[in-house]
């Protein structure tokens, strides 16, 4: 995967000098044990690094900037241990940058009640702290996530770690860059946008090559690495000659093994983290990159076609917040294609032309070579493969001309119920929720597109405050869309977002 830095997350706790020395010295050991406790959970992606006691003004405003400044800090957990008075916030919380989370806990999980006195009630006071906080962070509109419950319950140690994904994802989107190879498809509305206030909301870089300048990337491989590329591949997938002479077959494999490594080293050099292509504008290129792309997406690059830039940031977006996760099913560029409309076996085919990335196979994967009527250029090699069942996230970030708005589907996969032995391109079938019937008329009225940023990793919880960390719209179909709300709800949102 082309990874993401190491990040760590601060863990702040507020008090006060109030309750005399010995209440704050157990203040301090108590956050300690919880971080400690945190770390060796085996939950978290990121490690909590320990902060001392916030306590005034200065010391919290010096830790928010700190972390500001330092690249390894993603984001800060605070939680108010005894009351912590909120004005003293302010300042730190007016200059902090990064994500926020309101970690609402306390170190005890159970009411002492043989032995509960006011000493005790004094100390341990989150419930009356976290308030008073809370309070000042609403006041302030300064976005962030609240999670709530014993910090050694693993559900909450499971949104902690969720959020700390998400939280990498803000800051990540800073660095992403987009190589937009040509432009986008001709006449196409919903692959265009705006890219200064991508920029400007998201952190995104979107620049445009001629096609040729990275053509010539590929042509300068030597044929002793295409060779040896072509080697892997064959030892790593099946290869479905389907009649065709196997050297004749071999070649057109060799021509993507080498627009994998020229672009590859092309995204490497000039530090871009996504890539578009367009089959209408191929320059030099002898075939449409296929498998080369979806080979590059498995690597960890964001891709879209057509030039649909916005997607393809936000596959590479969701790969990195799925960095790491044990036994992940995958993240992909996808394409709603064609519906199975038989009452009972409702469900979207989802593909595209060539290019989904591999991480979300199940089974075997193989090497195909079939014409393309599109591009006008060599049959190209692409990776051929079924999706896995189970739940999964599509996502649709879409310009509407005064904003940006993401809509999140939760769907559910499964196995189309024949084979379909003619069609010679990677796929997945899936059930929005909560039927076909509503998730795609809701869908149609939020204005989502035909490509989604798909996930089996994510969550739409995860989504959601990324988005809201954005600043930006998002609307959700799950099981419990309703068309008469939802379109309420879009009705609001276009006088909330302007």
């Amino acid at each position: 995967m082309k990874a993401a830095k190491k990040y760590q997350f601060w863990f702040a706790t507020g008090s006060q000098d109030l309750y005399g020395d010995e209440c704050l010295a157990k203040v301090a050991e108590h956050s300690k044990i919880i971080v400690e406790s945190l770390n060796k959970s085996g939950m978290l992606p990121y490690e909590v690094v320990w902060k001392p006691t916030l306590i005034t003004n200065e010391l919290i405003r010096k830790t928010f900037n700190e972390a500001n400044s330092d690249e390894n800090c993603a984001g800060v957990i605070t939680w108010m241990h005894t009351f912590s008075p909120a004005k003293s916030w302010i300042l730190g919380l007016q200059e902090y940058r990064k994500p926020l989370m309101h970690l609402h806990t306390q170190f005890n999980q159970e009411i002492p009640y043989d032995s509960i006195d006011m000493d005790f009630m004094n100390e341990n006071q989150s419930a009356h702290g976290d308030r008073e906080y809370g309070h000042i962070v609403s006041r302030m509109g300064i976005e962030r996530k609240v999670i709530v419950g014993f910090w050694d319950d693993k559900e909450v140690q499971k949104r902690i770690a969720q959020w700390m994904r998400t939280a990498v994802g803000i800051m990540e989107s800073s660095h992403i860059r987009v190589c937009r190879v040509a432009d986008n498809m001709r006449n196409v509305a919903v692959t265009e946008g705006d890219k200064v206030e991508a920029q400007i909301k998201f952190g995104w870089e979107i620049d445009a090559y001629p096609v040729n300048e990275i053509a010539e990337y590929v042509e300068q491989v030597s044929q002793g690495d295409i060779d040896t590329l072509v080697e892997e591949y064959y030892d790593k997938y099946e290869i479905l000659l389907e009649g065709r002479d196997p050297e004749e077959f071999k070649r057109h494999v060799a021509v993507q093994a080498g627009i994998e490594i020229g672009f590859e080293k092309f995204l490497e050099e000039k530090d871009y983290q996504a890539i578009v292509t367009h089959f209408g504008d191929l320059g030099s290129l002898k075939q449409l990159p296929g498998l080369a792309i979806q080979r590059l997406m498995e690597k960890g690059y964001g891709f879209g076609g057509e030039g649909d830039w916005k997607t393809a940031a936000m596959v590479r977006l969701m790969k990195i917040m799925t960095q790491g996760i044990e036994n992940a099913k995958g993240t992909s560029f996808m394409e709603d294609y064609t519906y199975n409309l038989v009452p009972g076996k409702e469900g979207i085919l989802q593909a595209h032309m060539l290019e989904v990335c591999p991480t979300i196979c199940d089974g075997p994967i193989s090497i195909k070579v079939n014409p393309l009527s599109m591009g006008d250029r060599e049959d190209p090699a692409r990776l051929v493969f079924t999706a896995k069942e189970g739940h999964g996230i599509a996502t649709s970030l879409i310009d509407l001309g005064n904003r940006f708005r993401l809509i999140i589907n939760d769907v559910d996969c499964k196995k189309t119920e024949k084979a379909m032995p003619k069609l010679p391109v990677a796929t997945a079938f899936w059930t929005p929720e909560p039927n076909l019937a509503t998730g795609a008329e809701a869908w149609i009225y939020a204005g989502g597109a035909h490509h989604t940023a798909f996930s089996y990793d994510l969550t739409t919880e995860q989504m959601c405050d990324w988005a809201a960390a954005m600043g930006i719209e998002s609307v959700v179909i799950d099981k419990d869309t309703k068309i008469r709300s939802f379109r309420n709800e879009l009705m609001w949102n276009s006088v909330l977002f302007k």
